[in-house]
This record gives C-alpha cells, structure tokens and sequence, in this order.
C-alpha cells in the first residue's frame, strides 16, 4: 500500500523538504498543506524588492508548480491543520476533514507578534509577513506623507529604507536605548542609526507607543510621554513567534521550538519538523530556534533524509543577511555570550566595515558591512575554531586568510 508523508506548512522549509524526499528515495504520496493561496515563496524580499515593486508574486516563488509536478508533490493551499492525531496517524483540517499520514513534517514557521494597543486595529495599521500583508501596505504608501515603524530590528530597518525610497517621510520608534539592540553592538547599531539618519530616516530610540489615533484609519500615534506624530501608514515590527500549537497539542516537547534531534526528528520517531518552528541542537551554540531561510534549506534536506531512515545530522553554522539602502550586512554565526568586539574599518564614515564578536578568544560570530570577503572567511574560523588575535583582526593591513594558513601549519 502506497505511503503518504504529509508536510505541514507550505514554507522555505517545505520548499526543500518535497523535493528532497523524492531525491532520498521516497516513492508515496507526498502532501503540502498551507494556509496561505500561494506556492512556498521567499519571504526575505517582501520588505524590500516585492515592497518597492520591483518583483511581483511569481517572482518570489522558491519552485514553480511544473518543478513540484515533475517530482509529484501535490498541494492543498488556503487550508489550515488544527490538530494532530499520533495514535492514528491522521491530521484534521479546519473543515472537518482527515488525512491519514504514514510520515509528517512540521514547517509551521513563524506568525508576527502582535501589539494590543488602543487603535490597533485602525485602517493603516500594518504587520509584515505575508504577501497580502504587503499588498495592503503599498495600497498606503503615498509620497510626502507620514509613515511610522515600530521596532527598530532588521525588518523594521529595511522596510524604513524602501519607503523612504517610495518618498514616505519615515519615523522608526524603538522601545529600546539603541536599533537591533538584541542581535548586535553597539558599533553596528550606531552605524545603522547614522545611515538611516543620513538618509533622511527619523530614528528615535528610548520611546513608547501608547496608542494609535484616528476615526476609520490611522492619523497619528501618541508615545508614553505625550509626543503625537502624523502617520498615515505604520508597520509593527516587533519581533515573531514559533508555531508550535499544534505539535504541542499533539503531546510534542515544545520549548521556545518544536524540539528535534540533529536530524529533525521530534520524539514521535514517524515525525520530524524544520525551519524557524524548530529548537534543534548546533554543535557551535548549543541548542537554538533559528529564523533565518539557509537554517530551514539545510534542515529540510536532514529532516527529508530521516523520513526515508537515514541519518544526515545538521551541523551547519548560522549565517543571516539584510539589505538597507546601498548595504549588504551578511552575519556570520551567533554572537550570544561574546566578552569581546573587535571593529576592523570605520564604522562612523563610509558604509563598510565588520565587527567580530570574541568569545575566550575564539571569534564566535561576524557582522560584515560591505565586506563580503571577510563574511567568507569569518565563517571559515568559527567553523574550524581558529584562535584569533583581537589586534590582528582589527588590523586592516593585516591578511586575514594568513591565519588559515598559520593554522594548517600548526596541524601539520
């Protein structure tokens, strides 16, 4: 009789996850469910090319249907699982309907944070996560008038930039003292804050929103202390949470993540889950939930793998990037639990520097602006765990691909 994996989650994750099945072996059915009308899509060039206008929707696809037929990968879209039944292997769709499941896959991904203010629900008043999220934004994007975006991480940075490039006068409020106060220093944050300043961009840091004022849309929002700003249009950004219902629903360990193996197994040996939904163990950071399209390729193809009862452990190393303006910030590794920044290059004139996070002086993690070379090389030295010397690094004369060589010696 003919097996059936069911993926749930129509996501980067599932993207890689159905075709790597077919190319591990897997001769069943194979079923996408995802609550969205669309095929997998990428999701990082929402905030920047599909929100300037550049891409539209079938630019976005990560496959097109033809390559999902020739691998005989079926979809159900606009459909929604609500529960998982382990014992009999089937999962309930939100009309009532069952699907039995020999294997099933988690790429439940991520939904935004939500903010309960007064005025929230105001025309105007936008999240981004989706492609119909960014459909209703652009509906308000008008040149010359007011847009506010609040929270100051990578998101609500570039999403600042290209309405600022759409001709919006742009405000970002961040509750905290400084922009991506929780991913970076405070040298990458004060670079990001002069750019955006640079670019016109008003950048205010330290404040709260207390509420959203207007009679059907959005006209103004009014912070802690009293300040009121004109906005026509304002995007929340604040940061997103794992979809792990339903997994925990179905009797799962679930902690900040659908907990997996090295292999993206779950404890129910039939399944596995990937992508930004999983807490899995790095052999670099210990166990961490990654929100980031390299984490959900690379996962898949080891949850695919142990689907058909192989064993391929996923031990790449984290890597991120953002775009802002005229910059290409590529982020190698994890920088939690650093005692140490070392700046290589000026952070407070150009648009080109890194800064490299040390840790017992080992590097553990790279933020490289405009330096795509050194990016390369930063992940080459966390991974191989090269000792590195804080004034060398910081030292631009000094080669940085000396100290793979100096290494390899050492090894000989």
């Amino acid at each position: 009789m003919e097996q059936t994996c069911i993926i749930v989650g129509a996501s980067h994750a599932a993207a890689q996850l159905a075709p790597s099945l077919r190319q591990e072996g897997w001769q069943g059915r194979i079923v996408v469910i995802g609550d969205e009308p669309h095929l997998p899509y990428q999701r990082p060039p929402l905030s920047k090319a599909y929100l300037l206008g550049e891409k539209d929707s079938n630019d976005l696809l990560i496959r097109t249907a033809d390559a999902y037929a020739k691998f005989g990968i079926e979809f159900r879209l606009g459909e929604r699982v609500v529960s998982i039944d382990r014992e009999r292997k089937s999962v309930t769709l939100q009309d009532g309907s069952a699907l039995a499941y020999d294997k099933l896959a988690l790429c439940t991904g991520t939904r935004v944070r939500t903010v309960a203010l007064p005025g929230a629900q105001l025309e105007g008043v936008h999240y981004l996560r989706g492609i119909a999220d960014i459909d209703r934004i652009r509906r308000h994007v008008q040149p010359g008038a007011h847009a506010a975006i609040v929270g100051g991480g990578y998101i609500g940075l570039e999403t600042a930039a290209v309405l600022n490039r759409l001709g919006m006068r742009v405000t970002v409020l961040e509750m905290a003292p400084r922009v991506l106060a929780r991913v970076t220093a405070p040298d990458v944050s004060a670079f990001f804050e002069r750019v955006h300043r640079e670019e016109g961009v008003d950048i205010r840091t330290g404040v709260t929103v207390d509420r959203f004022e207007g009679d059907a849309r959005v006209e103004q929002i009014v912070l802690r202390d009293g300040t009121t700003l004109a906005a026509s249009l304002v995007v929340v950004g604040v940061g997103v949470v794992p979809n792990v219902e339903l997994a925990q629903a179905a009797g799962l360990d679930v902690d900040n993540g659908i907990v997996v193996d090295a292999c993206a197994r779950t404890a129910d040996p039939d399944i596995v889950a990937a992508g930004d939904c999983s807490l899995h163990p790095s052999p670099y950071y210990g166990r961490i939930r990654l929100e980031s399209v390299p984490n959900a390729t690379e996962q898949a193809k080891a949850a695919a793998a142990a689907l058909c009862g192989r064993d391929k452990p996923y031990r790449a190393l984290p890597w991120f990037w953002s775009d802002q303006y005229d910059i290409k910030l590529q982020i190698a590794g994890l920088n939690a639990g650093y005692d140490q920044v070392v700046v290589r290059g000026s952070r407070d004139t150009g648009r080109s520097f890194s800064a490299f996070y040390l840790k017992s002086g080992r590097l553990v993690a790279a933020d490289c602006i405009n330096r795509a070379q050194e990016f390369m090389q930063s992940k080459r030295l966390i991974a191989e765990g090269i000792a590195v010397d804080a004034a060398r690094l910081a030292d631009e004369t000094f080669s940085l691909k000396s100290l793979f060589e100096a290494a390899q010696q050492q090894s000989d």
